[in-house]
């Protein structure tokens, strides 16, 4: 019984505001047909208007540029030449270092840079945890030293690769080939051409290995395109390669060569 005198106020509310609104769609449609229309229309941008704003405020939110690496890489003196403009000895971190960095753009904007440990025992762990907040990713690659260490630099980038895929905003990636002030340093061309070959194997080893996921686990994500060799360009996110020196040319008192890190800071801010 109370329940239905419940619905009979609910009813009655209901039906007492339906004559103006039918009142009001008959004044629209009476005065000019395409009158309701354009409203329609009007709250449909602004609905638009809304959504968007919300998704920038979203990005606008995610201020971390992450510096990762294999040890001994040199992303930590790149973090510091960006702060600070000299150069400092560095040493193996176990933890990450965070700091603003003020971009050289017009629009004055600052970003959040952080280096992770390059350690094998501990990047997984701090890329876990800083991934969702990255607005770029910064992956440093020792130039000098890369012909021998091709595997484990393919390994660990193919990691970050996966993981930035995974998130809802895929961040800027750039691979950073550091050290070209050494003679023996390999060109960013090569360094791309070697690691598409090593991520195509990685690719066509881990995806013949037998799954250990039940059949209601989402399937493993997949670098670049089934059945063609692996390029960069095939990947749902954007990634810029470039070259540079932390260190400089003239030794430990050298100017570093990082102004094209700068600009591209500056692009993605």
């Amino acid at each position: 019984m109370a329940s239905a005198d419940t619905r009979r106020v609910g009813d009655g509310a209901g039906g007492a505001f339906q004559p103006y609104l039918d009142s009001l769609r008959q004044e629209l449609q009476q005065r000019d047909p395409t009158l309701l229309s354009a409203a329609v229309a009007l709250l449909a941008v602004l609905l638009t208007l809304v959504f968007w704003k919300f998704i920038w405020s979203r990005k606008s939110s995610q201020r971390a540029v992450l510096f990762v690496g294999l040890c001994d890489s040199g992303k930590t003196l790149l973090f510091v030449r960006l702060l600070t403009g000299h150069y400092r000895d560095t040493q193996t971190s176990i933890t990450d270092s965070s700091a603003a960095y003020k971009v050289n753009n017009n629009r004055g904007n600052s970003l959040t840079l952080i280096d992770l440990p390059g350690h094998e025992s501990l990047r997984l762990q701090f890329l876990d945890r800083f991934k969702s907040s990255a607005r770029a990713v910064v992956f440093v690659v020792d130039s000098a030293t890369f012909q021998r260490e091709v595997k484990d630099v393919a390994e660990f980038l193919y990691q970050v690769l996966i993981d930035s895929m995974g998130l809802k905003n895929t961040p800027s990636f750039l691979i950073a080939c550091n050290k070209q002030d050494i003679a023996m340093a390999k060109s960013a061309k090569l360094i791309q051409q070697q690691l598409e070959k090593e991520l195509n194997t990685l690719r066509v080893t881990r995806s013949a290995a037998p799954s250990t996921l039940d059949s209601s686990s989402p399937a493993p994500a997949q670098l670049g395109k089934k059945g063609k060799e692996f390029e960069f360009s095939q990947l749902p996110l954007k990634v810029e390669f470039l070259e540079c020196s932390a260190k400089g040319g003239r030794g430990d008192a050298g100017t570093a060569d990082i102004q094209d890190l700068e600009k591209w800071l500056a692009k993605i801010a």
